[in-house]
């Protein structure tokens, strides 16, 4: 096989990668610059190439377009540590095999080169546009799908469905599809159809005839014309009335319409991108949206994740919201502290980002100081501060030793021995009288247990959250059970991921799910 290639300025990147690689049993090579690379290519050619994008001298996009030029075929796998909108759409729209945002966990990274070794994706590479202020940020792995999908979509026409939850900004996603489509100097014109009057939308949608209803006194354009060339964008698609449905769906499939009381058909040359916060599998299963609409509108879909699902994400978010304000209003930008930001970083925002945006403003005009602590917060955040530290009181009583004990209410089955539970007076529970009830209660502190399986510590701590009405058991003990054997199989490989799969019979696509979808810290496993 023939050698990686990691190109990169930064001394660290480099070795790490090469040592990562090499224990993989490929052979990789290592490069300061972009001339580097492009002397070595004129005798030999990698298997990927593996390229940070800001280098000194030449660029990385740029190293990349002449190596596209004479080895198209080439793999090309993108490193950056701006892990912005611009980046990723850059990546993609010149035909990189994947985007890799720094800081990056490395046995992810071997497992995309791996990928690549296997794969071979060849377009031609282009310079990297200049970033202004990115219109979406994000580096949790779920906005990094969002990006990728964006890139991916970047040269379509193709209908888009954004879900998500109100305030996720799914308007902005669809101006970053227009933005980055070949239809970017059109119009991009944006409607609720929500907030518009039944009566009305209709004639905000297709436009009206000089008196075709009362009021109205002269020819009107609608939205359809308004976004000629260019990008209509339908928030909240599914609260359209069942007769509209009907007339959008004849413009999706036909491309023409009619105005409000006209004759003459109209051609319609708009890409639809709809968003909703509903469910509209659901929607159609009640009658309420049309099936057929919903193919037509859900050719691609994609999903905006709530802002409690990339906590990461908020302090860069804070940060940005609080410059802008600054901007905004004249004033000095104010910086959070460690405390307030770890209160915003644990606060649900089930309003989203356009709730964490008004707390920045509530912020900026509010706090006193230019450092703001935790006490300077919005009144809700407080009250979110003070809930949890009672919770985490309450939890702190309440949780057991990191050794094994017995909890409080130990199922005993009348005249049957469990072998190794002992209780606080030492004597073992199968001594217990044969009238001892089921479940019984020992009014004593707990004890440490002795050779019990965990087999049967399993089995009371089902027993227990069972007759505590908790819901959901199986999907919470199955959670817990993932996590811990995760846990011990990174222990045992010393954190290496793919070994980790490999050893609990999982594929390391899996393990990777696992880790991310379970939230199960890696960071001190060694």
């Amino acid at each position: 096989m023939r050698p990686i290639w990691v190109v990169d300025d930064d001394h660290s990147i480099r070795w790490v990668l090469q040592k990562a690689i090499s224990r993989e049993g490929i052979p990789c090579e290592i490069f300061s610059s972009a001339a580097e690379v492009l002397e070595r290519l004129d005798t030999e050619v990698p298997q990927v190439l593996v390229s940070d994008i800001r280098m000194p001298g030449q660029s990385g996009l740029q190293l990349l377009a002449k190596v596209r030029d004479r080895h198209p075929d080439l793999p090309i796998i993108i490193m950056t540590a701006y892990s912005d909108l611009d980046s990723a759409v850059s990546a993609f729209q010149g035909g990189a095999f994947e985007y890799l945002p720094k800081p990056f966990d490395i046995e992810k990274a071997v497992e995309l080169i791996l990928r690549a070794v296997r794969e071979s994706q060849t377009e031609e590479f282009v310079e990297e546009a200049d970033s202004s202020t990115p219109e979406i940020l994000g580096q949790a792995p779920a906005m990094q799908e969002v990006f990728r999908a964006i890139g991916r979509l970047s040269q379509s026409n193709v209908t888009v469905l954004i879900t998500g939850e109100s305030g996720a900004g799914k308007e902005l996603v669809a101006r970053a599809l227009h933005r980055h489509s070949p239809r970017a100097s059109k119009p991009f014109i944006a409607l609720n159809t929500a907030a518009i009057p039944k009566d009305l939308l209709e004639s905000e949608l297709f436009g009206h005839e000089r008196g075709s209803f009362t009021g109205a006194q002269a020819q009107r354009q609608g939205r359809f014309e308004q976004a000629e060339g260019g990008t209509l964008f339908l928030d909240e698609i599914g609260d359209m009335p069942a007769e509209l449905q009907t007339r959008l769906l004849r413009v999706l499939s036909d491309g023409h319409f009619y105005r409000v009381g006209g004759q003459q058909p109209i051609k319609a040359n708009v890409r639809v991108i709809a968003a909703t916060h509903q469910n509209l599998d659901e929607r159609v299963k009640l009658g309420m949206f049309r099936e057929d609409l919903y193919h037509r509108l859900n050719v691609i879909r994609l999903r905006l994740p709530p802002l409690r699902e990339r906590q990461e994400d908020i302090p860069i978010l804070a940060k940005h919201f609080l410059n802008v304000s600054a901007r905004e209003l004249g004033t000095e930008t104010k910086r959070l502290s460690e405390s307030a930001i770890r209160i915003i970083s644990e606060f649900p925002f089930p309003g989203n980002v356009r709730q964490l945006e008004n707390v920045c403003r509530w912020i900026t005009v509010m706090a006193p100081a230019q450092l703001v602590e935790a006490r300077d917060l919005p009144p809700e955040l407080k009250a979110f501060q003070s809930g949890s530290a009672t919770a985490q009181e309450k939890s702190s009583l309440n949780s057991p030793s990191p050794n094994l004990w017995l909890p409080e209410s130990v199922p005993v089955s009348p005249g049957t021995a469990t072998p190794g539970l002992q209780t606080n007076s030492g004597m073992s529970a199968g001594k217990y009288p044969v009238d001892t009830a089921v479940g019984e209660v020992f009014s004593n502190p707990p004890v440490p247990v002795g050779s019990a399986s965990w087999l049967e510590l399993l089995f009371i701590e089902a027993e227990k959250a069972l007759d505590s009405g908790q819901p959901d058991v199986m999907d919470t003990l199955t959670a817990q059970f993932e996590t811990t054997m995760i846990q011990a199989a990174l222990k045992a490989t010393h954190g290496k991921r793919i070994e980790a799969a490999q050893r609990l019979g999982i594929g390391r696509n899996t393990i990777t799910r696992k880790i991310q979808d379970l939230n199960i810290d890696v960071k001190d496993i060694d």
